[in-house]
């Protein structure tokens, strides 16, 4: 008997195929929840259904754990603490959030802030929920940025604090925490002997192990331009998947396409791609990358994800051309627009 089993995300399809008389007697058990502002898919192969659900719950309260550490709008939070001291003092903070930080910055000095997680600091000027009729002027996009700027971030790693110069000031991680988070939950059910599984944060995901049938996951990637079709399908064993896209919100002035993703150091919305996915061995890595090629650019991204070796890239260009890296090493990927 054979079950086939399909989870819809933004950016990603998964397609499930598994045998349900398999002879390691091999038990797929899924679940879904809210957590840190999007929607998390979980699924585990165990021995037993009791295992395979025990497991998600402790996936499901490892990302609980991560978010009341790193949300920037939970107020309790030691990420919200340092936004809310913002230009007063610096905020010690746990170990794990210092040297996340100090990785996401990392990110923002190699981009030259075209990847800021001072971002969280930008005026919401720009919308995309259809209530838009004209562009923000010159003068207001330029102000919506100016409490922006990743160099204003002091790190401190003697005494394991945070400060941000300027009043006003936020930092935030967005999808790269939900990657940390799928990453971390990975590595924890590994450690707890659970040998295959994912972990799906809105399209952002770790994958570990096969599915029962002993057959890889396949992981089937939208194509933006028919989003109710595949652009081709990855088939992993163990790895990370993340996706950046403009496809779902964009506005269009003047016959121009402007995407929900902001360049920080501007206040304009990125032109020129699509979308763009990034395979690798960490998903916060992954994310990273992703979002800062959308930002960066074709060409600038490519020479980014260069000095990442272990990391490859399909990228989708406003015009409809599909661009991988020299380093994408997956044969059976047929794209398809």
């Amino acid at each position: 008997m054979e079950l086939r089993l399909k989870f819809i995300t933004p950016y990603l399809i998964i397609t499930f195929l598994f045998i349900s008389l398999y002879s390691n007697a091999q038990v797929l058990r899924k679940r879904n929840t809210m957590l840190m502002g999007g929607r998390f898919d979980i699924t585990i192969v165990a021995k037993d259904s009791l295992t395979a659900e025990q497991s998600i719950d402790e996936v499901i309260a490892e990302i609980s754990r991560i978010e009341y550490l790193i949300s920037d709008w939970k107020p309790t939070t030691q990420i919200s603490q340092v936004n809310q001291n913002a230009g007063i003092r610096p905020v010690k903070v746990d170990k794990e959030v210092f040297e996340l930080t100090q990785r996401a910055l990392h990110f923002s000095q190699i981009t030259n802030g075209g990847f800021d997680i001072s971002f969280a600091a930008m005026d919401r000027i720009w919308k995309f929920d259809g209530s838009m009729t004209e562009m923000p002027s010159a003068e207001a996009i330029k102000k919506s940025v100016e409490k922006v700027g990743y160099k204003n971030i002091i790190l401190d790693s003697v005494n394991s604090t945070i400060f941000l110069k300027l009043k006003g000031m936020k930092i935030g991680f967005g999808a790269l925490g939900e990657g940390y988070a799928t990453n971390k939950c990975m590595k924890m059910m590994l450690a707890k002997g659970i040998k295959s599984g994912i972990v799906n944060a809105t399209g952002d995901m770790s994958t570990w192990g096969k599915q029962p049938n002993g057959k890889p996951w396949n992981i089937g990637v939208t194509n933006p331009f028919h989003p109710e079709k595949l652009l081709g399908v990855i088939p992993l064993t163990q790895g990370a998947v993340t996706t950046s896209g403009s496809y779902e919100k964009f506005v269009v002035f003047d016959g121009k396409r402007y995407s929900h993703i902001i360049n920080p150091t501007t206040g304009y919305p990125v032109t020129g791609l699509c979308s763009v996915t990034v395979l690798g061995p960490n998903a916060e890595t992954a994310n990273g990358l992703s979002t800062s090629i959308m930002i960066l650019g074709k060409t600038a991204g490519l020479l980014l994800l260069h000095k990442y070796p272990d990391y490859s890239c399909i990228i989708i260009t406003d015009d409809g051309k599909v661009v991988k890296s020299k380093n994408f090493k997956i044969k059976k990927f047929k794209a398809k627009l």
